[in-house]
């Protein structure tokens, strides 16, 4: 694997993207807490919300692409840093994130990519398409939470020797090649929860924003909780 030159230079100390993909079915308070405390913590200029489309790491989503999209859309609208991106909903094809990541370098030039991931999502690494290509197309952000341990042998502990650091900063000083995690609060919410929560009739009050809520309530979209 061979990152970008990590030499600091100025012209990259601002613009800095943060990328957060994930099904969102449905989004909730605990993405968005995260989402919140990376986009401070490491100083981004955006954070983008990206919901796959048809992700190849599963049989399938609940609830349909455009629905999982319009509750992010509602979840995030009005809120300061967060944008969403539906480039991997209009796909036809199932939504690699390498392939993600270079279409944004593509469009985005030298500015640095984040790539905010958790920590069971960095475990899995080895077993995403063309993995090693991701750290010559942006950083790695680890969302880290109490009760998961980095690793510190295998070829992701080789990884984090190589290319880990501490510091948000080193972030800013070039596009790609770096590997920083970062402790977030944890909320015991999870999208798994939420489908059970509904499916049983209750009400996700106080764990989702209103507007997903009002989406949801009554729908009966997750009645079943059957993967398309």
């Amino acid at each position: 694997m061979r990152p970008e030159a990590l030499t600091p230079t100025r012209s990259h100390l601002s613009g800095a993207v943060g990328i957060f993909g994930g099904t969102f079915d449905p989004i909730h308070y605990g993405h968005l807490r995260t989402a919140y405390e990376i986009l401070r913590a490491l100083d981004l200029t955006e954070l983008r919300f990206l919901p796959a489309g048809q992700p190849p790491h599963r049989a399938g989503t609940f609830a349909p692409p455009e629905l999982r999209l319009a509750m992010v859309r509602a979840a995030v609208a009005g809120l300061e840093g967060f944008v969403v991106d539906d480039r991997e909903i209009r796909k036809q094809t199932p939504s690699y994130t390498v392939e993600t990541l270079a279409e944004l370098r593509t469009e985005l030039g030298p500015r640095p990519l984040c790539l905010v991931v958790g920590m069971d999502a960095f475990l899995g690494l080895p077993k995403w398409y063309h993995w090693e290509r991701l750290l010559e197309l942006a950083h790695l952000v680890v969302a880290h939470r109490p009760g998961w341990v980095a690793p510190t042998a295998g070829p992701l502990g080789e990884l984090l020797a190589l290319w880990g650091t501490k510091t948000p900063m080193d972030l800013h000083a070039a596009p790609a090649g770096r590997i920083l995690v970062q402790a977030v609060t944890q909320l015991e919410i999870s999208s798994t929860d939420m489908r059970a929560l509904l499916a049983a009739g209750g009400d996700p009050r106080f764990l989702m924003p209103d507007a997903v809520r009002e989406v949801l309530v009554g729908s009966g979209l997750y009645a079943h909780a059957k993967p398309r």
